[in-house]
């Protein structure tokens, strides 16, 4: 469990560790047009591999690839602490999140692979408490290493800690038993890949790009034109990607839905949050990280209940419809957010929105692994995996495309002449003091206003939980693991 939660850390912080220093490796690497792929590279190619990784997993043991995909990492994260130029920077982050989106997936399948049923929520719930704190955490420690350090610190302390991981699982992960033989499925993963590919394309530059754009446009054509390909692809398939009968399994639809709809919500909070406490209170990178700390509490806290709370499977929907209602009410007090909300008020706010953050993701998992066969479980994990994936890389999209707008129209009277542009909020610092006040109040009423437009989206999760029918695991003993490992880890665990 040590490893497994060491490279859950390494790959979430990779998503996140990199925001604080992008205007530095802009600078240095002469590339401030293209800086914004550094983020998306990662993004797409861990994106874009999860579906493969969760299918090899399935049919060659998941011990043998979660080394390689960590190695992968590891040789990934020298390479772009060692970029010259932001073309060899972009190419290593690519292959970073190769290895970080198998991480990733294997992570959470190899849970399935030697915890009971009864026990997965307890641990994956650890695991959703880690990803939670590396996304407030991640863009500080950018943020230090940077200042203090260089920015490619923020890739080259990826070896220390990762050489622990590797090492620890190398030693202590079981080898699982290989699924069956089978040809791989190449098409269905190009296909898979292809989709991920467009989706985190359209959703994190289609503001950029305008979104009646022909780029855009076109990405969107080929991606319905690819979706409606990978079906047909897969039932031809010997060994799937994406099993088609899992598709038609209401469980893995409703939760994978249910999962896109609620990291939409919840990165649409942990990445701009941080951005309203230093515009509009104006406080530094490090203490907005501080302010956030009532949403880690509560997050940290409500998983580690959720996950005991999951040992009784019949609690699922409830835990996962309690989540989503705190996680909603959250949303709808952060919509009343002001420029003068006191702090006492704030952080009430936050420890709300982090308690309902905090009880889905893994109770999502975890529904969703006691309802498959054991031969399934990374593709499971996987699909499930994927579905966040595009869902947080559409709520940032979405939420940053209506903060911009509504920041852009509230301030659109401010003079420009002391180098205020309404596209670039951070110049708000240069506007004389009653200018800067009526700036500020600008942007967080378009902050709020931006959280009550994501509400709805969080509100069809909400009602596709009243559907959703847990599966019930008669026999409570881990999928791979045989009984002399299940008992060692049982006694590890206690």
């Amino acid at each position: 469990m040590s490893a497994l939660v060491l490279a859950v850390l390494l790959a979430a912080l990779d998503q996140t560790i990199v925001s604080t220093a992008l205007p530095r490796i802009a600078e240095d690497l002469d590339g401030f047009d293209d800086i914004a792929w550094v983020s998306a590279a990662y993004l797409l190619a861990s994106t874009a591999v999860t579906p493969l990784w969760g299918k090899l997993g399935d049919m060659f043991g998941r011990k043998r690839l979660y080394l390689t995909s960590t190695t992968v990492f590891l040789a990934a994260s020298v390479a772009c602490g060692l970029a010259r130029n932001l073309p060899e920077l972009i190419g290593a982050r690519v292959l970073q999140g190769v290895g970080g989106g198998g991480m990733i997936v294997l992570t959470f399948a190899l849970v399935g692979d030697i915890v009971a049923p009864s026990e997965r929520g307890r641990y994956q719930g650890l695991f959703g408490s880690v990803y939670g704190v590396a996304s407030i955490v991640g863009p500080l420690l950018g943020g230090i290493f940077t200042d203090q350090l260089s920015w490619r610190w923020a890739f080259l302390i990826n070896l220390p800690v990762g050489a622990v991981a590797l090492a620890l699982a190398a030693r202590s992960l079981p080898a699982a038993a290989r699924g069956v033989r089978a040809r791989i499925d190449y098409l269905g993963a190009t296909l898979l890949a292809a989709i991920a590919t467009g989706l985190v394309l359209i959703t994190s530059f289609g503001e950029r790009w305008g979104w009646g754009s022909p780029a855009i446009v076109g990405l969107i054509v080929a991606t319905v034109v690819l979706a409606a390909l990978l079906l047909p692809v897969e039932r031809r398939a010997d060994a799937p990607v994406l099993p088609p009968a899992m598709l038609g399994s209401r469980t893995v639809v409703f939760s994978s839905l249910i999962g896109f709809f609620a990291n939409a919500a919840m990165f649409a909070v942990l990445v701009y949050l941080p951005t309203y406490l230093q515009i509009v209170h104006g406080v530094s990178a490090t203490l907005s990280g501080v302010h956030m700390l009532p949403l880690v509490v509560g997050l940290v806290v409500s998983q580690s209940l959720a996950g005991r709370w999951a040992e009784h499977v019949e609690r699922l929907r409830t835990i996962l419809l309690a989540g989503l209602v705190a996680n909603l009410a959250g949303l709808l007090l952060l919509g009343t957010i002001g420029a003068a909300t006191d702090t006492f008020v704030l952080s009430l706010y936050f420890l709300i929105t982090g308690v309902g953050i905090g009880m889905v993701p893994m109770v999502v998992l975890t529904t969703v692994q006691n309802s498959v066969p054991a031969a399934d479980l990374g593709a499971a994990s996987a699909v499930v995996t994927f579905s966040r994936s595009i869902g947080a890389a559409f709520g940032v999209a979405v939420f940053g495309s209506l903060l911009n707008t509504g920041f852009a129209h509230r301030a659109k009277d401010l003079p420009t002449d002391g180098g205020f542009d309404a596209a670039r909020p951070d110049t708000i610092g240069h506007l004389p003091t009653a200018l800067r006040e009526t700036a500020q109040d600008a942007f967080a009423h378009a902050t709020a206003a931006g959280y009550l437009w994501i509400a709805p989206t969080l509100a069809v999760g909400t009602f596709l939980a009243l559907f959703l029918r847990p599966a019930r695991k008669t026999r409570d003993t881990a999928v791979t693991a045989g009984p002399a490992v299940r008992e060692k880890e049982t006694a590890s665990a206690l």
